[in-house]
């Protein structure tokens, strides 16, 4: 490799969609073969690296650069491996085509160019690395876009003391972010003909009764705690499915909803909420946890000293699962949030250089740690 541009260039050829999407878009999903070559990026750099396998054929690529200090804290670079589906997409998925200054492709803002500048920073600072006070640790994690198994695997296995996960937020430091509650409703019935209703058992009807106690019970309490930073909770029904024809009163329905709550709030209410409106309605629920890392921390300091700001975001990410084991997390990386999982996703090269000059200057103001 001869440039950030070069290795998130060719991450970004190399399909990595999360089996867990609903549309993949493409023949393959999966992250192996993106794990593999990163893999093999962190050797040649000098880093002790392992696969992981955290479901079949999804490794996490974990990698370390031995601290010749006894108990050396440790400081993660942690993006994730996988992306969205590339359905709808409106440019070649994975041709990582360079062009107006930008990289272009899935992945290329989430996240294959902050992992690309981690990278190329570990490669350009490797040098020094196993001389510094602190150990640095890099992790490609599998499933952070649906699951998150990837971060959870490893936060369950080893320690850190400070997380920097790679996603793209204009090198701003997100150390607050809401949370993630995704919601699959079901509501069974009877099907009947339609001209004799009164003698069936109608689902959309019940599920018309869950979504309104979504919207006047539900929501309502949502809102009655906001976050300074964050703003409120928010609730969206995403999709609504039911019925098989017209004249036939339908036997089932389901909807997906959407909640991102704020920190402080147990969505955990919700169920009850619900079932206590519609008996037996099937009610599965999905968690991430929101994020909230005090910015006193002497991690955030340094990465501030760069240049970087503080701030929020409305969406979630692996940052949190670590911040729940009690390790300190943020989530930073070039690129804007705006072109992730977009139909013509891309990042700006200048936006590539810089985020790998920052993380160089980070690891070298960590020789002051």
């Amino acid at each position: 490799m001869t440039s950030v541009t070069e290795i998130a260039a060719e991450l970004v050829r190399i399909p990595s969609i999360n089996p867990d999407s609903e549309d993949p878009g493409f023949h393959c999903t999966g992250e192996m073969d993106c794990a593999q070559r990163v893999f093999e990026f962190l050797e040649d750099a000098g880093a002790d690296a392992s696969l992981r396998e955290v479901a079949p054929g999804r490794p996490n690529v974990v990698a370390r650069f031995p601290s010749k200090t006894p108990n050396a804290p440790r400081v993660l670079f942690a993006p994730h491996l996988d992306t969205v589906s590339v359905s709808g997409m409106t440019i070649p998925p994975f041709d990582g085509t360079i062009r107006d200054g930008c990289l272009w492709g899935r992945g290329a803002s989430d996240t294959k160019g902050p992992m690309a500048s981690m990278l190329w920073s570990l490669l350009d600072c490797r040098d020094f690395l196993t001389d510094l006070p602190v150990e640095i640790w890099f992790a490609g994690l599998v499933g952070e876009e649906a699951g998150q198994i990837g971060a959870k695997a490893l936060a369950d296995q080893e320690r850190f003391d400070f997380v920097i996960a790679g996603e793209p937020t204009s090198l701003q430091v997100v150390h607050a972010h809401k949370g993630s509650c995704w919601l699959h409703l079901k509501t069974r019935g009877h099907a009947v003909h339609a001209s004799r209703p009164e003698t069936g058992d109608n689902a959309i009807y019940k599920m018309a009764t869950a979504i309104d106690t979504l919207r006047n019970r539900v929501a309502p309490r949502l809102s009655e705690k906001t976050d300074s930073l964050l703003g409120g909770s928010t609730l969206s029904v995403g999709t609504i499915r039911g019925g098989s024809k017209v004249n036939i009163v339908p036997d089932f329905c389901e909807a997906h909803v959407d909640i991102r709550t704020i920190p402080g709030i147990d969505p955990s209410f919700i169920t009850a909420m619900l079932q206590e409106s519609v008996p037996d309605i099937s009610v599965t629920l999905h968690r991430s946890e929101p994020l909230y890392t005090d910015p006193s921390n002497p991690f955030i300091k340094k990465l501030q000293a760069l240049g970087a700001g503080l701030a929020g975001a409305p969406w979630f990410c692996d940052a949190a699962v670590f911040a729940s084991k009690g390790c300190p997390a943020v989530a930073i990386g070039p690129g804007s949030i705006n072109q992730a999982h977009t139909a013509d996703e891309f990042i700006a090269i200048n936006d590539l250089e810089e985020g790998a000059a920052f993380f160089s200057r980070f690891l070298q103001s960590l020789r002051l740690a």
